[in-house]
């Protein structure tokens, strides 16, 4: 009786402190993008020589509108390059995490922009409903439906599913592998998942320690392990070792196995965790990384 008593006091303790439906979603609110001004926590800072032109910088709103939706939810974007090129460029689809808005993913997508050649590339990121200035509520199809609306404004502008690149980081995973897998706006040509989880069952796992079913303490449904294996375009895998937050081995790992397209390559950086995978590698070593797979697969 004392074992069952306690049982359910760790796991009403569980069900209030760590509901995936509430921590995935971290999102914090600004009234402007500070980008190359922000003072705020970010994962590393780059030095002038990585900074965008500010004429290669638009910042501007989108209309996102799910299926189970009544009326358009407005998020916001920003572009990184010439958007008179998006009928040539190539570009990259980057879905950032869920600690922060895009002042805090700042400098990742500025180094994705820096890849190769400075602006090579085309760099697109959302902020997610509920995130920085965008506005409603986070949920699992909002994800979806935010990252697909960057995808219809991408193909408005000439941009082809060739030429477009999706790469997820963290929580962005999800969104970057859905619409990789499924019919969405358009049909990427390549896929790139950094830190990827497996599912929300496994980090429910993971978490609490407890051998339980995910659904006992959210509602998600989101599984890039199982998504994984609808995808068949190239695949670029990166995961740090050492990340006690996604655990390699029982998150990224599975993604990465249970893939079975055209071509994979995995990138497993010793003594990386979370959220350092760039700084542990060193930023041209991770640029040569992306901008290899970008142009030769």
């Amino acid at each position: 009786m004392k074992k069952i008593i306690l049982l359910l006091i760790v796991v009403s303790t569980l069900t209030s402190c760590f509901d995936l439906d509430d921590n995935l979603y971290n999102q914090s609110k600004v009234d402007r993008y500070r980008l190359d001004d922000y003072d705020g926590d970010t994962d590393f800072h780059l030095d002038l020589s990585y900074r965008i032109p500010d004429s290669l910088i638009h910042i501007f709103t989108l209309a996102s509108q799910g299926n189970d939706e009544s009326s358009a939810t407005t998020i916001y974007a920003i572009y990184i390059g010439s958007i008179s090129r998006i009928a040539t460029d190539t570009v990259i689809m980057y879905c950032h995490g869920n600690k922060d808005h895009m002042d805090g993913y700042w400098t990742r997508a500025e180094l994705l922009a820096n890849t190769k050649s400075k602006n090579r590339f085309g760099v697109m990121m959302i902020d997610y409903r509920g995130y920085g200035m965008s506005e409603g509520e986070p949920s699992e199809n909002g994800l979806y439906a935010d990252a697909d609306a960057a995808l219809k404004w991408l193909k408005e502008k000439g941009l082809s599913d060739s030429r477009l690149v999706m790469y997820g980081y963290s929580m962005g995973t999800a969104p970057a592998t859905k619409l990789t897998a499924e019919n969405f706006s358009m049909k990427p040509s390549k896929l790139m998942l950094e830190a990827p989880f497996a599912s929300a069952e496994t980090m429910i796992q993971d978490g609490s320690g407890l051998d339980l079913p995910g659904e006992f303490m959210t509602s998600l449904s989101i599984n890039n392990g199982e998504e994984i294996k609808s995808v068949s375009q190239p695949f670029f895998w990166i995961h740090g070792e050492a990340d006690d937050f996604l655990n390699i081995d029982t998150h990224g790992q599975v993604v990465y196995d249970n893939y079975s397209g055209t071509y994979s390559e995995a990138h497993r950086i010793p003594g990386a965790d979370h959220n350092s995978i760039e700084t542990t590698m060193g930023f041209q070593e991770y640029m040569d990384a992306v901008g290899d797979f970008m142009t030769l697969h």
